[in-house]
């Protein structure tokens, strides 16, 4: 790719002060001062250094993140705090957006990513990716509720789901369970057991697909995903 648009899009300035930065003599290819902007190099294989500091050059980002309650899965929000907001400028840069939305009151695993084939792929109706939430449940899970979602439940609007993995962890009065479900309608965890009689109470999505929530990540935090976890999820999407 041409110099001038590596460096722009790294955000080392705007085409025009990337510009000013190359005739300055500040960039280097292979240890060689690059000031003409149209050079082509290929960051995968060329040393770039800008004022003797090496460029680190990636294509995409994937980035986990334990979104907070109270944090819209969105890129911009002109009233409300967004997900990109928690993100570091050096990645921001990458035009990163949420893999799919997590409700602003919801906690837990989010992918953001800017590699628009691999979220279109994860988040296709045909791949029928499994997403599992834990939740409390404002009163006693049943049996009978482990069943009902097995075979689908019909929502407020008359859609029925698809059949849906329950599982009780702590039944009474207020009750622990996980929940994967397959397909991803508007507060669909929430309505499925409102369909029930039932309350969530608390909202936390622990997995997608082949990615499971770190526990080590605080709410608001976030990690780059392992070199391991990112073959995981491309080979899930091929699938």
């Amino acid at each position: 790719m041409r110099i001038d648009k590596m460096l722009a899009n790294l955000g080392y300035g705007s085409r025009k002060e990337v510009k000013q930065l190359l005739k300055s003599g500040a960039v280097k290819v292979n240890d060689v001062i690059v000031k003409d902007a149209k050079q082509h190099v290929d960051p995968n294989k060329e040393t770039v250094a800008l004022n003797g500091d090496v460029i680190e050059y990636k294509e995409f980002i994937y980035l986990m993140m334990n979104k907070p309650q109270g944090v819209l899965s969105a890129t911009e929000d002109n009233s409300c705090e967004t997900v990109i907001d928690l993100l570091e400028l050096e990645d921001q840069v990458y035009e990163p957006f949420p893999v799919g939305r997590l409700d602003k009151d919801t906690e837990g695993l989010l992918l953001i990513t800017n590699d628009g084939q691999l979220s279109h792929r994860l988040l296709s109706p045909k791949k029928h990716v499994p997403k599992t939430y834990f939740a409390v449940i404002d009163q006693e899970v049943t049996d009978a509720d482990v069943r009902a979602f097995a075979e689908g439940v019909t929502l407020d609007d008359g859609y029925k789901t698809k059949p849906g993995e329950l599982k009780i962890l702590k039944s009474g009065l207020r009750s622990d369970i996980e929940l994967t479900i397959t397909e991803g309608k508007f507060h669909q965890v929430k309505r499925m057991f409102e369909s029930v009689g039932k309350k969530v109470v608390y909202l936390q999505r622990i997995s997608m697909g082949p990615l499971k929530l770190d526990e080590t990540l605080e709410l608001g935090e976030y990690r780059e995903l392992t070199d391991e976890e990112i073959e995981l999820l491309i080979e899930y999407q091929v699938k």
